[in-house]
């Protein structure tokens, strides 16, 4: 194992977007690890993360591994793509860019994006290389406390493609935000999509040409 000797340590993990992660390291596989803080799981996947090193605190983390097992339970290696799917249904936090995460559960596992649905956002679109932790939510816990009604555990589903580049075709002619509207140029009518970039048109008329493979996360408001 990579991280073996880490294993049961309390460790501190350098993410993209200069995130600063301190937990538990409980597991890790072939592309993912698992980091315990002390009251909930974070799955990180090996693709964002920059440096792990051993954490010395002076009031460190309490974990027992005999009592205190990772959500997602593999007999074999744990993969980042295993925990997706795992994950379908269950309530979980789910962080991508800026300072928003998304809160509510994956309805659909692609090629290389999945379906989440958020109370706030809808139907988003998340790239599989751009998301930097998973979080689950305790069983008994909803996002921001909705109720079934106010958040159905089964939404009316949506038409997907395999992969991210055709689902954007799809939206061709649509308004769209793309991750999650941080920064000027993000929100506009899709014009085209070809050779891995997606052309769009901001409410000022402007023409903005985004690079597929750099956009994160995608809704149709």
């Amino acid at each position: 194992m990579r991280f073996s000797e880490l294993i049961d340590e309390q460790v501190k993990a350098e993410i993209s977007g200069k995130n600063e992660i301190i937990g538990i390291l409980v597991d890790e596989g072939l592309d993912v690890i698992v980091l315990y803080n002390g009251y909930k799981y974070i799955y990180i996947p090996l693709l964002h993360l920059h440096s792990l090193e051993k954490y010395d605190d002076e009031n460190p983390i309490k974990y027992d591994h005999k009592t205190i097992k990772p959500m997602f339970i593999e007999e074999d290696s744990i993969s980042y793509r295993k925990i997706l799917i795992n994950a379908k249904g269950m309530f979980v936090e789910t962080y991508v860019t800026g300072n928003k995460a998304l809160h509510g559960y994956i309805t659909s596992v692609l090629t290389d994006y999945f379906v989440f649905y958020s109370p706030v956002f809808k139907y988003v679109l998340v790239s599989f290389q751009h998301l930097k932790w998973l979080i689950p939510y305790q069983n008994t816990t909803t996002p921001y406390s909705l109720n079934e009604h106010e958040l159905p555990v089964v939404p009316a589903m949506i038409t997907v493609n395999r992969t991210f580049e055709e689902q954007l075709k799809k939206f061709i002619n649509k308004l769209v935000v793309f991750d999650l509207g941080e920064k000027q140029g993000k929100i506009g009518v899709i014009k085209s999509v070809q050779q891995n970039f997606v052309e769009l048109v901001t409410a000022e008329g402007h023409t903005v040409f985004s690079k597929i493979s750099h956009i994160k996360t995608v809704h149709v408001p």
